[in-house]
């Protein structure tokens, strides 16, 4: 089976637009990949159109893809619309990129748009809390609160928990008591990769919060539950990216120079397992690993799905990047900030991009894209070469639902 590479990206910035429209803002990033990779709209073969939360906000169900497409023009192709939660857009690659290995199509769009705001809060909790077992919703949480009360010897006196949120932050919250209570991990590590990602958010104009915010102001920020505070977690946000990807044949055609090769795409479900089990992310980068013929030691950066400044800890761990239960000290050493061993979330990561869940993958391959390129300015990691994306989606029991990871390579 022949390379497949991306020689197209787009993304609109991140933010909160009540003006906006799911369909604007897809459109707006396919025209902007189209023309990064030097397309035109007939020339997508097959598209790959992902979205988790159009339908519940205004009713559009089912053919979300064709609206949006055929509106452009581009129409009388095969249109996969896709919903895998916050997995959703990386899923949209993959099947793209799975599609072209089968010799099914040569030019493919995987494209992500959510529009997640709304003006009563509570509908975006609602609608994330959709990414759950609803059926067994109450069931899911007791036992969530039962294995938290396990852990709640960890949280301070003096702590006073916060107010409205998503459950996924107590979810988040649950298994980094957890870590701190069997690794010694810190609060304040936790700070220092909050504050770590707003400060490489602080270089990148597509993020939505571009200011820097140092551990004493992460600490100090609301209480959401312990141990997060609100720095510490993804605001909700809407956005829109998009990928355009092609078999080495056509690239060999069209000659693109600014290519990067997917060398690897996994997506994989959650199972049932202990706290110490063999999690999601550590069985699905060991796939990836074998299907590039890599190692995490070969990652020049990576840009891991952080809802909570946890989720990057813990990703760094299950990706093989430090030992077990070394995430935190890992970050203090200085190792994911840029200048360090192994740059994490240069882009500032879903805690300073906002989580406008369908599009945050391909936000991922975005800056994963733009760095291997050498067209990240002020952000650039010096001689990325190799780059790692996980991005997970919703919730079953103790792990994700869904994962997709992603290697890419750029040119030598």
């Amino acid at each position: 089976m022949e390379p497949v590479y991306i020689i197209g990206i787009g993304k609109i910035r991140f933010g909160k637009y009540p003006d906006k429209t799911v369909r604007g803002m897809a459109q707006d990033a396919i025209i902007l990949a189209l023309k990064d990779a030097g397309l035109g709209y007939k020339d997508v073969r097959a598209a790959f159109f992902a979205n988790s939360f159009w339908g519940m906000y205004t009713g559009q169900h089912c053919i979300r893809g064709q609206i949006v497409l055929r509106e452009m023009g581009i129409d009388k192709i095969p249109v996969t619309n896709v919903e895998n939660a916050c997995a959703g857009g990386s899923t949209a690659l993959h099947l793209a990129y799975t599609g072209i290995r089968a010799g099914m199509f040569d030019v493919a769009l995987a494209v992500g748009a959510e529009k997640l705001t709304h003006e009563d809060k509570a509908t975006s909790f609602k609608a994330l809390a959709s990414a759950t077992d609803v059926e067994r919703f109450k069931e899911h949480m007791a036992t969530l609160a039962s294995i938290a009360k396990t852990y709640d010897h960890v949280i301070p006196a003096d702590w006073r928990g916060g107010g409205q949120r998503s459950s996924f932050m107590d979810v988040y919250a649950t298994f980094c008591r957890w870590h701190m209570a069997t690794f010694g991990t810190s609060q304040k590590q936790l700070a220092l990769i909050s504050a770590k990602n707003h400060f490489h958010a602080s270089l990148n104009p597509l993020a939505q919060y571009q200011n820097l915010v140092s551990e004493e102001e992460v600490l100090a920020d609301a209480p959401v539950t312990y141990p997060l505070t609100r720095a510490m977690c993804a605001p909700l946000g809407d956005g829109a990216a998009a990928a355009i990807i092609c078999s080495e044949r056509y690239l060999k055609k069209t000659g693109a120079a600014r290519s990067v090769q997917i060398l690897a795409s996994v997506l994989g479900q959650g199972s049932d397992r202990e706290l110490d089990g063999e999690d999601i992310g550590e069985r699905l980068s060991k796939q990836a690993y074998e299907m590039a013929g890599l190692g995490p030691e070969d990652i020049n950066l990576a840009e891991l799905h952080d809802a909570t400044a946890f989720g990057e800890l813990h990703q760094c761990e299950v990706m093989g990047f430090c030992p077990m239960g070394e995430g935190g000290r890992f970050a203090e050493s200085g190792a994911t900030r840029l200048g360090g061993k192994l740059p994490l979330n240069t882009s500032g990561g879903l805690e300073s991009n906002g989580h406008p869940v369908a599009a945050s993958g391909l936000s991922q391959i975005y800056e994963l894209v733009t760095q291997l390129r050498g067209e990240a300015g002020k952000r650039q990691v010096a001689g990325a070469r190799i780059g790692l994306a996980e991005n997970g989606g919703g919730n079953i029991g103790k792990e994700e639902a869904a994962m997709c990871i992603h290697i890419l390579e750029g040119k030598r």
